[in-house]
């Protein structure tokens, strides 16, 4: 018996519908974030007025145009410049002949850092007031590794370029003598002895730069892990006071940087980190996000250049926009804690802050978690270890603890699994700091279209629209 194939006919002409709005179906997101965008108050929006008085590109459109693109995974300028001629859903954003080149797109995207904050903040009330975000709820805080727009192969350690810089020296002085006993005679492969030692020379400039900057950024690193480390010996000599200390005694940080230490010519201001499992590296940077336990959306959002957590809890804190979310928790894994970082969280008022102190801890099932028996409170002036160890254990804690990973991690899953966003388009920290908050207004737009059971905005017109 013949297989039976559907009719394909390439040759009947037909028409796309003459009005925009029949292009795309009335309940697709589309359609929510025009509205979302057009909401916004037009100061937010900036005119470039200077150049040549050639027509520009709509704002309110190019804002629209990214969001939609990166909510559906296309993060490119040449990616999203195709898809203004070949998608539909794009082309309805453009109002069906307006195509932005690459170099447009990327330059919107660029310098409007101001202009997506400002929405995100904008977002997040409309999510107050129609999807249930509340004012003073419980966040979980994370972060993650994101893989920044350079080689790790392009990176060179403090120790090798030492190495490099001698050597490349000594050549120099070879080439230089042989200058001056044949003048202007040129090498075996064509090349003339004054270009190969200019092309040493920048070589030699450009390594000792390297060295400088991870000097620099090491000095910084220095004294903050000296502060730490004089914290750490006290508590171990009055440990000693009491009985035999556990453990070993700390060591301050060395004074000069460990040959490991990179810089990376492609993108100075990332750097080499675990990633994964921790089972390999990558040049990155760590980008990170306070994520509301009742709704998934992220309430706050950065990014740093540092490989761990030691020191995110109160910058992640203030990123969160105080007119919208004032959390009254704060869970957070053990890479997060110290106790000057918790205390200063809580200070004036501040959240409560669960976390954990241990891999154990932070690693512990929900069963094991539940089993552990409650001890008495710790005495007023305990220990902030002490206090936070009790604080776990309580009903409250453990109820509000078992909520910090299935909150957060699955927040980066759909960011990095679902959208695809594993990688910043643009070079530098400022720049990697402006993609990631678009990164997180094109998922809280479509989290909230969600929330909102795929209907319009609910908030009035602004004033000065």
């Amino acid at each position: 018996m013949a297989a039976r194939l559907k009719n394909l006919d390439r040759d009947t002409p037909m028409l796309m519908p003459p009005d925009l709005r029949d292009w795309v179906r009335p309940d697709h997101i589309v359609h929510f974030i025009i509205d979302a965008v057009d909401q916004l108050p037009r100061e937010y929006f900036q005119l470039n007025h200077r150049g040549t008085g050639d027509e520009q590109y709509p704002p309110r459109m190019m804002l629209a145009l990214l969001i939609y693109c990166y909510a559906t995974g296309r993060f490119s300028s040449r990616v999203i410049e195709a898809a203004t001629e070949g998608d539909v859903f794009v082309r309805y954003i453009c109002g069906g002949d307006l195509r932005p080149n690459h170099d447009t797109i990327c330059t919107f995207r660029r310098k409007n850092r101001k202009l997506f904050e400002k929405a995100f903040v904008e977002v997040l009330l409309m999510a107050q007031e129609s999807a249930g975000l509340t004012k003073a709820g419980t966040v979980s805080i994370d972060g993650t590794k994101i893989k920044a727009n350079a080689s790790k192969h392009s990176a060179v350690s403090h120790k090798h370029a030492g190495e490099q810089i001698e050597l490349l020296r000594k050549e120099v002085e070879q080439l230089t003598a042989k200058a001056e006993q044949i003048d202007n005679v040129p090498l075996d492969d064509g090349l003339s002895i004054p270009d190969e030692i200019v092309r040493r020379e920048d070589r030699i400039k450009n390594l000792e730069r390297a060295r400088a900057v991870i000097e620099a950024r090491y000095e910084e690193e220095r004294v903050r892990k000296k502060a730490e480390y004089e914290e750490k010996k006290a508590a171990y000599e009055e440990r000693r006071k009491n009985s035999k200390p556990r453990g070993k005694e700390p060591k301050p940080p060395s004074a000069e940087p460990p040959g490991s230490k990179q810089y990376n010519f492609t993108d100075p201001e990332s750097r080499i980190m675990k990633a994964g499992n921790g089972d390999h590296f990558e040049q990155a940077y760590n980008a990170q996000a306070a994520v509301d336990t009742e709704t998934y959306l992220v309430v706050g959002q950065l990014v740093t250049d540092a490989p761990n957590d030691k020191q995110q809890l109160n910058p992640v804190l203030e990123s969160i926009p105080t007119e919208v979310v004032e959390p009254g928790n704060v869970l957070a894994d053990t890479g997060y804690y110290s106790e000057a970082a918790v205390k200063k969280a809580e200070a004036d008022d501040g959240p409560t802050v669960y976390c954990a102190m241990s891999k154990s801890g932070h690693h512990v099932s929900v069963f094991d978690l539940e089993k552990q028996p409650l001890a008495f409170p710790p005495p007023p002036g305990a220990p902030m270890k002490e206090q936070m160890a009790h604080r776990l254990k309580t009903p409250e804690g453990k109820a509000l603890y078992k909520q910090r990973k299935q909150t957060v991690e699955p927040v980066f899953g759909v960011i990095k699994e679902v959208l695809g966003f594993r990688r910043f388009s643009m070079r530098g920290k400022e720049k990697a700091e402006t993609e990631w908050c678009l990164v997180c207004l094109s998922y809280n737009l479509k989290k909230v279209f969600k929330l909102m059971g795929a209907c319009a905005p609910k908030r009035p017109a602004m004033a000065g629209k």
